[in-house]
């Protein structure tokens, strides 16, 4: 069995944190400073770190390579088998006209002003999909339906990525909090109360946030009615939900309440029309789309969201499951930060949430009219788009698991807890790294989720605090992650120019990042009564 090394570099904490920091300031660098494509910054990333476990963390090459295949099976079953299936959902719904008349039926609905649009489509119904598939697939789907409004590519995956902060540590029905509670032993509805006591401070000022970036102070004084109730309405659901419903339908009920309340105040208010964001009507459309109704453009969303939330209650996903213990590396290791063996458990679900959706787009596609040969179009459409980011997210949670298993995590985790009463800002950036590797809420709370909870034991500050400001701080690195940019730009001209994507979120990732840690700090020391 190996034993992990906390401090293996000349006997230091601050010289072996530095070090184990290296693999992610490599795939910060090649992706953000020399815009290199997402998975040559994670190829990189993972070899740094593959060099660094084997020699300065005496890990066994075994063992390492055991772990990036262990961590790549992970990202491509579930969590690329949810995005794939996402993708091929939205591709039949653009191949058989229902996303343009879901363009259509927005644009007869709504006023003629790409900021209301940006607020509905990139908050309100991007908070509804990542309500119920998450993993990057709301700002593919979103960002998509933007561009067609006539928003520049890059603008549309810079705002789809900020707003994709709010609903995240309740995503995909709630299962980031869910793992959360599994891996630090607390009630995972304390933990969805306590995320509900956070998060929904960043979704009020969230749509203020955003059209400060897109349209200025001009914007902001003409917009802020509607930028109040959606962000408004969004957060109160959140709240509610969180602390006094089911945390796992958190994110569809607030989402669908504010994409209701925002369109019912659209009905009764309208800002001045400012020619600056006026929409460019389509060309009257001559395909079979051109007799589509609007209200069949939302066909797709409605069946994926019936058949997730029934595939959710019935509890499908269960149905011949398999717990596989990984050959060579569970039980291999020996986490000595919390004195115990480290399993390694790879959980086969063939009836998961991403078949659930490819169960939505079979039932899509008959209820629209596409016949198997396209269908199959759909499917070789969909690989093209989504082969890559394929590729990007099986070496960054390759690395992820790597540093995990290697026990660098654990270094990383150890020097960010010696900083003592300074904890809780820190914690939010703990979890914000976590999701920046491994790409997903739920992810980082299985990495550094108990980490934070031994922390905060130590240093007598609130175990469910803290361990829900891991995933609420996660969701702030979602707009940096490699797994979530590559995701969001298979769909747009932006493919191998994803460097470009992170160097307009980065600044915002962290100013986020730096809010909630402000808030974890006052909840912490001044209002601790808000603690569940």
């Amino acid at each position: 069995m190996f034993n992990q090394l906390l401090m293996p570099v000349g006997g230091s904490l601050m010289l072996s944190f530095l070090v184990a920091a290296l693999p992610i300031a490599t795939v910060l660098i090649a992706l953000g400073v020399l815009r290199r494509p997402a998975w040559h910054a994670s190829l990189a990333g993972l070899v740094v770190g593959f060099i660094i476990a084997v020699a300065a963390w005496k890990f066994p090459a075994g063992l390492a390579l055991d772990s990036i295949a262990a961590g790549s099976v992970f990202a491509i079953w579930p969590v690329m088998w949810i995005v794939f299936n996402a993708l091929l959902l939205y591709n039949i719904a653009v191949m058989s006209g229902r996303f343009d008349a879901f363009r259509d039926w927005v644009l007869a609905h709504l006023p003629n002003d790409r900021r209301v649009v940006l607020v509905v489509i990139g908050f309100c119904f991007g908070c509804l999909l990542e309500g119920i598939a998450g993993f990057g697939t709301p700002v593919a789907i979103t960002s998509a339906l933007l561009i067609m409004m006539g928003l520049p590519a890059l603008e549309a995956l810079t705002f789809t990525l900020i707003f994709n902060t709010a609903p995240v540590a309740f995503g995909a029905l709630g299962t980031p909090i869910t793992v959360l509670g599994q891996v630090t032993d607390l009630p995972a509805v304390k933990l969805g109360a306590m995320v509900g006591r956070q998060l929904p401070f960043i979704a009020v000022i969230l749509p203020f946030y955003v059209m400060g970036i897109y349209g200025g102070a001009r914007s902001l004084r003409a917009l802020w009615p509607m930028l109040a109730v959606a962000g408004g309405s969004f957060a109160l659901a959140q709240f509610v939900s969180s602390n006094y419903l089911d945390y796992s339908l958190t994110d569809v009920l607030a989402a669908l309440a504010s994409l209701i309340v925002t369109l019912l105040f659209m009905r009764a208010w309208a800002p001045a029309s400012d020619p600056a964001f006026v929409i460019e009507r389509p060309a009257s459309r001559a395909s079979e789309a051109a007799a589509v109704p609007g209200w069949q453009g939302w066909i797709p969303w409605v069946v994926v969201s019936v058949i997730v939330i029934l595939w959710t209650h019935f509890k499908i996903a269960a149905l011949w499951q398999q717990t596989i213990h990984w050959p060579g590396l569970h039980n291999a290791v020996y986490i000595t930060l919390y004195q115990k063996p480290y399993a390694a458990n790879w959980v086969f679900q063939p009836l998961g949430t991403g078949t659930a959706i490819l169960v939505a787009a079979i039932a899509t596609a008959a209820l629209v009219g596409v016949g198997p040969g396209r269908f199959l179009s759909a499917l070789a459409a969909t690989w093209r788009q989504s082969r890559l980011a394929i590729l990007t997210v099986a070496l960054i949670v390759g690395l992820a698991f790597l540093m995990n298993y290697s026990g660098m995590n654990y270094t990383l985790g150890k020097g960010v807890a010696s900083v003592g009463i300074f904890f809780p800002m820190v914690s939010a950036f703990l979890g914000w790294v976590a999701v920046f590797l491994s790409g997903s809420d739920t992810s980082g709370n299985a990495l550094f989720g108990n980490l934070q909870v031994v922390a905060a034991k130590q240093l007598n500050l609130s175990p469910v605090l803290i361990a829900a400001t891991n995933s609420s701080g996660g969701v702030m690195g979602k707009m940096i992650s490699p797994q979530n940019i590559a995701t969001g730009v298979s769909v747009t001209h932006l493919k191998g120019q994803e460097g470009r994507v992170l160097a307009r979120t980065f600044v915002h990732s962290v100013v986020l990042t730096l809010l909630l840690g402000v808030l974890v700090v006052l909840q912490q020391y001044v209002v601790a009564w808000m603690i569940p």
